[in-house]
């Protein structure tokens, strides 16, 4: 894939969003606005890569001027060419099959209303419908110990399912992740550099594969990687949210256009 005048693109943005290019409390992307217009006036390529559903991100992707591909909930689902088929009703199967004591320690989105979603998110109910039509995974809060989240991941491996560690939630999902379906989208691009942002740990295995990484800091959760873990070519953003992510994708950009 090129751009439209056939040139390869400078550089393919792959981006969390929540606590990464959208405020982690506020939701608001606008200190991005001007990083958003450069990247699009270089022909670089951004792509989100987050847990929210395709509910949530075709919109958000209207209003940020981004035209696809996507990856949502996780790596579990796509916007774009081999999007899976849904695959939620099977994964909450799964879990209620779980043991009774197990179950009962993971409250999802299927436990909750959507107005419980938005009392949880913060999200204005309109929005919280949208994140609460899962397709591909099932977001939850965790109510037991440490000790018991092992034998539940153990419980899940067995039926063929993961979990991955978000800013606010773990998602329980099939194998598929972020970095799984980053390097199938880079595939339908011509050779470019990727660069990949995100501020949890269900953002490490994409900042390790891509060939420029960026944490965004999240003081509100857990980080990618522990302390003194993140690979030589993941490197740390000086501000948190959509501050953050403008100074290092334009510091990028500028980087790649004094190497041509």
């Amino acid at each position: 894939m090129t751009t439209p005048d056939g040139a390869p693109p400078p550089l393919l943005v792959f981006t969390d969003l929540d606590g990464t290019l959208l405020d982690h409390e506020t939701y608001d992307w606008s200190p991005a606005a001007d990083a958003l217009t450069a990247l699009a006036e270089a022909g670089a390529v951004v792509i989100p890569a987050t847990s929210k559903t395709r509910a949530e991100v075709a919109p958000l992707m209207e209003a940020l001027g981004l035209s696809g591909p996507a990856i949502v909930e996780n790596g579990a689902g796509l916007i774009g060419p081999g999007a899976p088929e849904p695959c939620i009703d099977d994964i909450r199967a799964r879990l209620n099959d779980l043991p009774t004591e197990l179950r009962r320690a993971f409250q999802g989105f299927g436990d909750w209303t959507a107005e419980e979603v938005a009392k949880r998110t913060g999200l204005p109910l309109e929005d919280a419908e949208r994140a609460h039509a899962r397709e591909f995974s099932e977001p939850g809060v965790w109510l037991g110990d440490d000790e018991m989240l092992e034998g539940f991941e153990s419980a899940l491996a067995l039926s063929g399912l993961t979990i991955r560690r978000g800013g606010r939630f773990i998602h329980v999902l099939p194998g598929a992740d972020k970095a799984a379906r980053m390097a199938e989208i880079r595939a339908g691009f011509a050779p470019c550099p990727a660069m990949a942002l995100g501020d949890a740990p269900n953002d490490a295995e994409m900042l390790a594969a891509a060939d420029i990484g960026v944490i965004i800091p999240n003081p509100s959760g857990p980080a990618p990687f522990p302390e003194g873990e993140a690979p030589g070519h993941v490197r740390t953003a000086a501000a948190p949210g959509p501050e953050g992510w403008a100074a290092e994708t334009l510091a990028t950009l500028e980087e790649i256009r004094g190497k041509g």
